[in-house]
């Protein structure tokens, strides 16, 4: 004797495993999708770097290129690695420290944000490069922190050129003296400057701020400063890092160009 409703629960659950083996073709497709994506968009920001070095006589091969990878899920960072990408940039220590955690260990991980003198000591020893250094004290607790892990960390110190107040970065005419400073302690090693060129529609706007950051970086060279190294510029975004890669760029941090639109209700 068949037990009552007996049909009933095996036909829910039959229709209950359908719609999970949709559910599996749908996020399978999408991830097929997503890589598509990361790769083509890859593939334009490379010949767009290509054709930047072409027009201002450079080799493509100085030009670095950092994945911004702020708010994206490990998936889609790991498909970038994957396609080639080693150097990751984000803005925020817990999410560069959670991310550090889950990904391969040759991931040069680069701080491009804000950097709170209170979370430095979660990021020392694990983040390749410092890119955002606005002042002494920042200086200061990186070396200390640097000292106790025994590791030396390389720094870029972050140049608000254009002097938006809504930036953060020393002033131009703090830069040389701030780059002085911060050469003097331990542990750290200042290899050059970064800034952040305001948000506009046309780059070449932003082109008169990247030359100028260039200028005081070339000055720098010529001071011949113990333990400065200038070797890096980190300039230039999605909308403008072609304009900044004729400027003397050679470091690029691309999000939007490589990863699509942030959703911040991922993070």
């Amino acid at each position: 004797m068949k037990k009552a409703g007996g049909r009933p629960e095996t036909g829910r659950l039959k229709k209950v495993q359908a719609n999970s083996g949709r559910l599996k073709r749908m996020q399978a497709a999408a991830g097929r999708q997503e890589k598509r994506m990361v790769k083509d968009n890859l593939d334009k920001v490379y010949e767009k770097i290509k054709d930047s070095c072409e027009r201002s006589g450079r080799k493509p091969e100085d030009v670095k290129l950092i994945a911004v990878s702020k708010t994206k899920p490990v998936p889609m960072l790991q498909e970038a690695y994957d396609l080639g990408c080693r150097d990751f940039g984000e803005n925020k220590v817990q999410e560069l420290v959670d991310k550090y955690d889950q990904l391969p260990k040759d991931i040069r991980w680069h701080m491009i944000g804000h950097l709170q003198r209170n979370k430095v000591k979660y990021i020392v020893g694990k983040v390749y490069m410092i890119h955002s250094v606005d002042s002494l004290r920042l200086a200061e607790e990186i070396s200390r922190e640097a000292v106790k892990k025994n590791v030396t960390v390389p720094i870029l110190i972050e140049v608000n050129v254009a002097g938006e107040e809504s930036k953060f970065g020393t002033t131009v005419e703090g830069a040389v003296s701030l780059v002085e400073e911060a050469a003097q302690l331990p542990n750290i090693v200042v290899k050059g400057l970064m800034t952040i060129a305001p948000y506009v529609d046309d780059p070449e706007e932003n082109r008169l701020y990247f030359a100028k950051l260039k200028q005081i970086y070339v000055d720098i060279i010529h001071k011949n400063i113990d333990n400065v190294f200038m070797e890096e510029l980190s300039m230039g975004m999605t909308g403008d890092y072609e304009t900044a890669i004729e400027e003397g760029a050679t470091y690029i941090r691309v999000g939007t160009g490589i990863f699509g639109e942030r959703h911040y209700d991922d993070v």
